[in-house]
């Protein structure tokens, strides 16, 4: 069976920058299992796995444009301390979940630096404008149950 529409798909997949750094990688893991089509993967990569079949073996570079975006400077603010109430030290590199006013979950933000009582956050994907390389082996394809389809994803 080929990747197509719906179909649940296993690979394994090993992820790096233009500098050739691993930032991801399933070695030494399951494959990562996944629902083609339903927005589970980054477009660019989703777009080179359709028409493949197991076995085969790819290697894939995705423009941010087609990954998590270009970088957007107005994500990065600085806002005061206060907005980390019952935060007892703040630090770069910490992340914290935003809330919308509905109390439901929003983005995902980075500590970028912490100066007096001044906070510079960062709301951009941490490889927003990043270019990727995965190189790719499709473990497996096969047809999702009506489960998987109903639900969304793999089971």
């Amino acid at each position: 069976m080929k990747v197509e529409e719906h179909a649940v798909v296993l690979i394994h997949y090993v992820l790096t920058n233009d500098d050739e750094e691993v930032l991801d990688s399933s070695e030494g893991q399951e494959p990562l299992a996944y629902l083609h089509g339903t927005g589970h993967l980054i477009p660019g990569l989703e777009a080179h796995l359709l028409g493949k079949a197991a076995g085969d073996q790819l290697d894939v570079t995705v423009q941010p444009n087609d990954g998590y975006g270009e970088f957007n400077e107005e994500l990065v603010q600085t806002v005061s301390s206060d907005v980390f109430d019952g935060v007892d030290a703040i630090e770069p590199g910490m992340q914290f979940q935003t809330s919308n006013d509905d109390g439901s979950g929003g983005e995902t933000i980075t500590v970028i630096s912490v100066e007096n009582d001044e906070v510079t956050i960062d709301g951009n994907h941490p490889l927003a404008g990043v270019t990727l390389h995965f190189a790719v082996d499709i473990v497996n394809v096969r047809e999702a149950t009506a489960e998987e389809l109903e639900h969304g994803h793999v089971h």
